[in-house]
């Protein structure tokens, strides 16, 4: 078992990791996913020694691994890292990188690491590349190698840090495959990945992290289906976001419709799209919200999906119930029918900020704007 005890980790110029706590029971494959740099491969480089925390224990079979004295070679004996840019020996056939270590480290003789060697890189598909260089494989072999070296050692964990993130796509497929192959083996295994179906299909338990933490945790379906987290709900549908609040009346209007026309160009949404959520913005909040508020506090997000090619803006405010869907003013109300899908109001009394609207964006407008009340 692996327990990871407040482990931080500093840098002069960041802290990836800041309070990192969690137990990985024997024969768990972890699917380790967030935003990048929120230290995700630092926490397998703490976990496999090749970066000492700042702070923090981490305890793997019942010993401290970041206690003073620790032998480093024992540690890397029960783990195998398998890096996202190989870190093949190139002056070393394909074989040779395989055996280096258990004969280094384990004391193994030539024959028996040959042998060894040779069924895990036929294991792995490799068992006729076993006399080529590093620079005579592809990517994707070159990955597949890196793996049988890893297994070499016959850890009892697993680490594999972004292992598809250097391949050209066609390549990911048989690097994938070989990693679904692994986790039938009963060995600890976690695996930092941007890959979400390919995390989904392996993991028994998946890590979100972000803000240096293990932000939320869960089995595949709670994560990918049912997160709980607001983070972790737009990380998993891969939502660009704009967040914008107002607080007087006497705001940069200006400024906001700017701010709007840059997140649009930033996250390449359809031009259409971004006129019809600074509409959306201009007559529900300027026009129909903000003149009814004696002390405007306004927040909005606005939720682009670009596999659907839409985005959702959620305005929140308080004041007693009031719902400008209703009451406003009918050309306002007539510009916001013609480029939304749907319009939600819903009232929430026990809230700071009571009244929610959630309008639906599309790219072409259902019904044309009219241009009088």
């Amino acid at each position: 078992m692996i327990e990871l005890l407040h482990v931080e980790k500093r840098y002069p110029n960041a802290t990836p990791l800041k309070d990192v706590c969690a137990k990985i029971q024997d024969g768990e494959v972890i699917a380790v996913i967030g935003p990048s740099g929120t230290g995700k491969s630092t926490l397998l480089r703490c976990i496999n020694r090749l970066e000492t925390p700042t702070a923090g224990k981490i305890i793997v079979d019942g010993e401290d691994i970041t206690a003073p004295g620790c032998s480093l070679n024992a540690v890397r004996r029960k783990m195998g890292m398998v890096f996202q840019s190989f870190n093949l020996f190139n002056h070393l056939t394909v074989i040779e990188n395989v055996i280096a270590a258990p004969m280094d480290l384990k004391k193994a003789s030539k024959n028996e690491a040959w042998q060894k060697g040779m069924r895990l890189l036929r294991t792995v598909g490799l068992g006729d590349r076993a006399y080529s260089y590093p620079d005579e494989l592809s990517g994707g072999q070159k990955q597949r190698a890196a793996i049988a070296r890893a297994l070499a050692m016959d850890p009892s964990v697993i680490l594999l840090d972004e292992p598809t993130s250097a391949l050209d796509p066609t390549m990911v497929g048989e690097v994938q495959t070989v990693i679904r192959e692994l986790t039938k083996l009963g060995k600890t295994m976690m695996i930092v990945t941007h890959e979400m179906a390919f995390a989904k299909a392996i993991s028994t338990r998946v890590f979100y992290m972000d803000e240096g933490v293990i932000f939320e945790e869960g089995t595949p379906g709670q994560i990918f289906d049912h997160p709980q987290k607001e983070k972790t709900r737009r990380f998993i549908r891969r939502l660009k976001v704009l967040d914008l609040e107002i607080s007087s009346r006497t705001y940069d209007y200006l400024s906001t419709m700017s701010s709007i026309t840059e997140y649009g160009v930033r996250n390449q949404i359809p031009p259409l799209l971004t006129g019809h959520i600074q509409l959306a913005f201009e007559e529900l909040v300027h026009h129909l919200i903000l003149p009814k508020l004696e002390k405007p506090a306004v927040r909005i997000a606005v939720e682009y999906a670009a596999d659907e090619e839409k985005a959702v803006m959620t305005v929140l405010y308080g004041s007693e119930p009031f719902n400008p869907l209703l009451s406003g003013d009918t050309l306002s109300l007539s510009v916001i029918k013609g480029i939304t899908q749907d319009q939600q109001y819903s009232e929430n009394p026990a809230g700071p900020e009571r009244n929610r609207i959630t309008l639906m964006l599309q790219a072409q407008p259902s019904v044309s704007p009219v241009s009088s009340p």
